[in-house]
């Protein structure tokens, strides 16, 4: 459905650091800068961050969350050791095991340093 995600950064140098570490847990390689912005490129999608073009600031978008795929549980653990070793905040509850209508998922939401809400989620099979 989507071909990319960009998200604003006011900051390109720790956006890629945050990022690199971050998505590098989950088999992505190193971001590529072009001019403002970095780009992520795997076989299902590219994510991005992005100096803002008009030249305002980069805000948050409350109310949005990006969520990351993973294979484990263990991937969602380190995805969020890497984020908070590298400038991200933890938020919501520690990362754990959710029951909902769409059944057991293993979840992990950070802030990152611009304060964009990410997340790791691994959907658990059925037993």
């Amino acid at each position: 459905m989507f071909s990319h995600i960009m998200l604003g950064t006011n900051d390109i140098e720790r956006s890629k650091t945050f990022y690199d570490a971050v998505l590098g847990t989950l088999g992505v390689g190193p971001g590529h800068i072009d001019r403002y912005r970095i780009f992520w490129r795997t076989k299902t999608g590219v994510f991005s961050t992005s100096l803002p073009i008009d030249g305002n600031p980069a805000c948050v978008g409350n109310g949005s969350t990006i969520g990351f795929a993973c294979s484990s549980p263990e991937q969602v653990q380190a995805w969020h050791e890497a984020g908070i070793t590298h400038g991200g905040q933890a938020i919501e509850d520690p990362p754990g095991v959710r029951e909902g209508p769409a059944g057991k998922l293993y979840l992990a939401y950070l802030r990152d340093p611009d304060g964009n809400k990410i997340c790791a989620l691994y959907r658990m099979p059925a037993a």
